[in-house]
């Protein structure tokens, strides 16, 4: 359990910053039967296309992302693009990237967006495999910003 209070707690100011273009990469996977992944895949589901909703559920969530994270900036976008890989046998592997010219940069918005694409997905296939799972949701890369750009090691590791 921890010591602090709500006071503790407060948003960062970043009035004194440099506006700059902050991008942001982020990922996420859905593992699921075969079976499962060839629904998806087909847009046969009972709720319909779930690749199609999930790049229209993952754009909508990076632009609300300040309404779901306290402490988020509510920022500009400028642009949200949600790329799907159904080819693995076992799982769909969400991207999303983020770009804004902001003072802050659009890290939360990426994985915000990566995941609630995949769990559009999950909500839609939920009915034929309750089992799916939702993993690696993580950043691979950013730009910008003070502390300079970030790029995930290959390994995955840091």
């Amino acid at each position: 359990m921890s010591d602090s209070s709500p006071a503790d707690i407060r948003m960062v100011d970043v009035g004194g910053k440099a506006v700059s273009v902050r991008t942001a990469r982020a990922s996420a996977r859905l593992l699921a039967r075969p079976a499962t992944l060839e629904q998806i895949r087909s847009g046969r589901l009972k709720k319909g296309d779930a690749l199609a909703a999930a790049r229209l559920a993952g754009i909508m969530a990076a632009k609300r992302t300040s309404e779901l994270v306290p402490l988020c900036h509510p920022l500009p976008l400028d642009a949200v693009e949600v790329m799907i890989d159904c080819t693995p046998d076992d799982h769909v592997v969400i991207q999303a990237t983020v770009r804004a010219t902001a003072r802050t940069g659009v890290e939360m918005e990426a994985l915000v967006a990566a995941t609630a694409a995949a769990l559009t997905i999950y909500d839609m296939a939920k009915s034929i495999d309750p089992a799916m799972e939702l993993a690696g949701v993580r950043l691979e890369e950013k730009t910008g910003g003070v502390r300079g750009d970030y790029q995930r090691p290959p390994d995955g590791g840091d």
